[in-house]
C-alpha cells in the first residue's frame, strides 16, 4: 500500500502547523493540583510563541506504586487554565474512555503517547471513539523505532475522519541512549516526512533530553530540521514535581531557553541530510563494535576448545581441510556482495592469530 496516496494531509489548513514561528506547547509533566496548574500556566502565558498548555492527566508507569496521575479531576484544572489564560489545552489519552472524558471537559488537542502508539488495538479504539469528531490529534512515536507502526497509527486516525493530524518526536528506547533519555534518531523523522511530507512535526525536547542541560541543543536541532513546534515540560517549581523533575523548567527558564534559540534556518534540507549522515555514522560505529565482539567471542571459544583438547580426555573432533572452509566462506561472500579478496585476507589473519589446530589442517 502506498501510504502517501492513502493519507491526503493539507499542512496549510492544519491548526498544528507552524506559521511564521514554531508552535510552543508547554506545561507540567503531571497535573498535581489546581494551584500548581494555574501558577505554571500564568507564568507561561506571557511567553512569546507559546499557545498551548499541556499536562499529564493519566500517567503510564512501568511498575505499580508510582504516581499515575490525578485522573479526571485534572481535566477540571485544565478547563480552569483555559478560562484564566486563554491558552489552548492538551493532554495524552491512552484509550477510548480517556478520549470521551477529555472531550467532555473541552480539551483542545489530544495526544497519543508512545506507550499507546505501540498497541494497534488501543489506537483503533481511540480512532473509533473519534468518529465524527473534529479535534486535532498529535501522535507520539512508538517507544521502539518502528516507522510502519507510527504511520499505521496515523492511518487509523485518518480513516476515522481525523484530518488535523500531527506527530510528536519524543525519542526512542535503544541499546545505548546516552547521553539522552531517549535516543533521538533524527533520521527516523526524516524518513517519516518522505512518506508524509505534509505532516506537522513537533519535538518533545524534554523526553529526548531527559535533563535540562540538553534541552537547548535538542530544541535547536529540531528547529534546524524545520519542525513545526516544540513541546517542553515546565513547572512553577520543578523541585516539587511528582514526576520527571530533572527535565522540567520553570516558566522563566523556558523563556530564556526560547530566546536563545535561532529561528532563522536557511537550509533545512542540508540539516536533514546531515541528520541522516550522522545516524549512518553511528550505525557503522555500532557495527564495528559488533565485529570486535564477534572476534573476541571467537577467540574465547578457540581458547576453550584448545583447553579441552589439551586435557586428552575426549576424542578429537573430525579435522577438515582449511581450503574447503575458506572456499565456502568465499562463496558466501560472493552471494552477499562482499569483496572476496577482502574476506580471504580477514579469515586468513583470523586463522593465523586464533588458530584451532584440532579443527583445521592446511
Amino acid at each position: 500500500m502506498n501510504t502517501s496516496t492513502t493519507m491526503k494531509l493539507c499542512k496549510s489548513s492544519s491548526t498544528l502547523a507552524k506559521t511564521d514561528r514554531p508552535v510552543i506547547i508547554a506545561g507540567p509533566c503531571s497535573a498535581e493540583s489546581e494551584e500548581q496548574m494555574l501558577k505554571t500556566a500564568l507564568g507561561l502565558q506571557k511567553l512569546q510563541g507559546l499557545s498551548v498548555f499541556r499536562a499529564g492527566i493519566w500517567k503510564p508507569r512501568t511498575r505499580p506504586g508510582h504516581f499515575q496521575g490525578v485522573g479526571t479531576v485534572g481535566l477540571e484544572w485544565l478547563k480552569t487554565v483555559k478560562q484564566e489564560t486563554g491558552l489552548r489545552t492538551a493532554c495524552e489519552v491512552a484509550h477510548a474512555k480517556h478520549v470521551t472524558e477529555a472531550l467532555q471537559h473541552g480539551v483542545d488537542i489530544l495526544i497519543i503517547g508512545a506507550h499507546t502508539t505501540v498497541n494497534s488495538f488501543l489506537v483503533q479504539d481511540i480512532a473509533d471513539a473519534l468518529q465524527g469528531v473534529d479535534v486535532p490529534v498529535l501522535v507520539k512515536n512508538p517507544v521502539n523505532p518502528d516507522l510502519m507502526l507510527w504511520i499505521g497509527a496515523l492511518e487509523r486516525l485518518h480513516h476515522s475522519g481525523i484530518k488535523d493530524l500531527g506527530v510528536v518526536h519524543r525519542g526512542f528506547s535503544t541499546m545505548d541512549n546516552a547521553p539522552y533519555r531517549n535516543h533521538p534518531k533524527w533520521d527516523h523523522v526524516v524518513e517519516l516526512r518522505k512518506v508524509l511530507p505534509e505532516i506537522p512535526v513537533y519535538c518533545d525536547s524534554s523526553h529526548i533530553a531527559g535533563r535540562r542541560s540538553l534541552l537547548r541543543p535538542v530544541s535547536q536541532r529540531a528547529l534546524n530540521l524545520d519542525y513545526d513546534g516544540l513541546m517542553v515540560e515546565a513547572h512553577y517549581n520543578p523541585a516539587l514535581a511528582l514526576s520527571d523533575a530533572q527535565q522540567q523548567l520553570m516558566p522563566q527558564e523556558l523563556d530564556m531557553l526560547l530566546q536563545t534559540l535561532d529561528y532563522n534556518i536557511d537550509d533545512a534540507d542540508s540539516a536533514r541530510k546531515g541528520a541522516q549522515l550522522e545516524e549512518l555514522r553511528k550505525y557503522i560505529e555500532h557495527l564495528d563494535d559488533e565485529l570486535l565482539d564477534l572476534i573476541a567471542r571467537r577467540s574465547r571459544l578457540s581458547a576453550k576448545l584448545n583447553d579441552y583438547m589439551d586435557a586428552d580426555t575426549i576424542e578429537a573432533p573430525q579435522v577438515v581441510q582449511w581450503d574447503h572452509v575458506l572456499g565456502d566462506l568465499l562463496v558466501h561472500a560472493n552471494s552477499a556482495g562482499v569483496n572476496k579478496e577482502f574476506v580471504q585476507t580477514i579469515f586468513q589473519e583470523v586463522r593465523k592469530h586464533y588458530a584451532q589446530t584440532y579443527l583445521y589442517k592446511a
